[in-house]
């Protein structure tokens, strides 16, 4: 069966397809939004807690990763964190703000669908979701996609199925194995905003499961200061998952237990409490367990006064840069999002159109470029699908 043509088909009813269709429907498009899973949203949905971290005010190109830096500067300029905050509120959707400029909704995550569905609605957006994209070609009658047993043609197609992060809420690689077949580049993915895993002499540190601490984790040349977690597997949390985005296998993840520690704060201690030891004096400072574990593995017995100054300096140093080895990450099904993608040197950063392919269009995490931990990647949907619905 062949349906009246549209001008549009956008695949993938997440954030950025439900963005691009509600744009191009609300300029006179007549839009096709399609959908494999059982509901609208899903991945919107579990984000934030449940709350939905939908943007983040700190927005800026320089905290996103990608081959291309350069490449989301100007779809984020121009659909900004507070065009989206102006339509949250015009829906009456009440938000608040918490650590690192993440913006949050008061209530659900629901709220934030439901107003997408209705910025959808407005634009006479037809959805359908529940089948499989059977096929995907392109023709002289543009671009055909079998839906279930139905088929529809546009002379556009947006592709905004995400990447492989998160399968049980049914992503795939699909948009990935579709560029392919179009001819354009894919950076190879790997998860990102993961947990690591940590091995061999690591293994010690899993006894922590549980405990969390404020620190400042290192990949590379990435640094973040925010809470790191122990866990049964290795190291998560915000500073860890942050740090997970750039980190290579091989490499190792740096710790700063104490980042607001002034240089020789050991030796002053020993000057002020001799006969203090090691794990007391970390007590105050850190968790009891973690502050325990650390001054077992630096192996200073005894009480402060008994250490020379450079083993205690030697001390702090290695607090300062405490090095664990991870031997991976939890993979797809613990990211949050991925790293790679569509290659961005295929398309143009104005609409996010491909070069090599007139009518065919990608945004959102399907497309080489990731962000931050807190609201960057919501951001990044809402204005890569913005852009493409402008252009369509």
């Amino acid at each position: 069966m062949t349906a009246a043509p549209y001008d549009a088909i956008v695949l993938g009813a997440g954030a950025a397809g439900l963005m691009c269709a509600a744009v191009a429907g609300q300029r006179g498009r007549r839009v096709l939004l399609l959908d494999h899973a059982d509901a609208i949203g899903k991945k919107i949905l579990i984000s934030g807690g449940g709350r939905c971290n939908f943007t983040n005010i700190h927005t800026a190109a320089d905290r996103y990763i990608s081959a291309n830096p350069h490449f989301a500067k100007s779809a984020l300029a121009r659909y900004t964190p507070a065009d989206f905050l102006a339509l949250v509120e015009a829906h009456g959707i009440a938000w608040h703000e918490k650590t690192l400029g993440q913006l949050f909704c008061d209530g659900s995550a629901k709220q934030v669908v439901a107003m997408l569905m209705e910025e959808a609605a407005k634009g006479g957006v037809t959805i359908l979701h529940g089948q499989p994209v059977r096929e995907v070609a392109h023709g002289v009658d543009g671009f055909g996609v079998t839906f279930g047993e139905r088929r529809f043609t546009a002379p556009a197609l947006v592709v905004a199925t995400g990447g492989p992060s998160i399968p049980k809420m049914g992503a795939t690689g699909f948009a990935y194995d579709l560029a392919r077949r179009f001819g354009l580049k894919v950076v190879e993915p790997r998860p990102a905003l993961v947990p690591l895993t940590l091995g061999g002499d690591d293994l010690l540190f899993r006894e922590l499961s549980g405990v969390a601490a404020p620190v400042e984790a290192r990949a590379g040349k990435a640094a973040f200061r925010e809470a790191a977690l122990f866990t049964h597997r290795g190291l998560s949390g915000p500073a860890i998952l942050q740090v997970s985005s750039y980190w290579q296998r091989g490499d190792p993840v740096t710790i700063d237990f104490l980042p607001d520690a002034a240089p020789g704060w050991l030796v002053e201690a020993k000057r002020a409490r001799p006969r203090a030891t090691l794990a007391s004096t970390l007590a105050p400072l850190l968790p009891a367990r973690l502050a325990q574990t650390l001054a077992d593995r630096l192996a200073l017995p005894g009480e402060l006064g008994a250490q020379t100054d450079r083993k205690l300096v030697e001390a702090e140093t290695r607090l300062k840069r405490w090095a664990f080895q991870p031997n991976g990450t939890e993979g797809f099904a613990k990211a949050e999002v991925t790293v790679g993608g569509i290659a961005t040197a295929g398309l143009s950063s104005q609409t996010m159109m491909a070069k090599s392919v007139p009518g065919l269009y990608a945004v959102g995490e399907a497309v080489d470029v990731t962000g931050w931990l807190g609201g960057y990647n919501f951001q990044w949907a809402w204005a890569s699908g913005y852009a493409a619905g402008q252009a369509l």
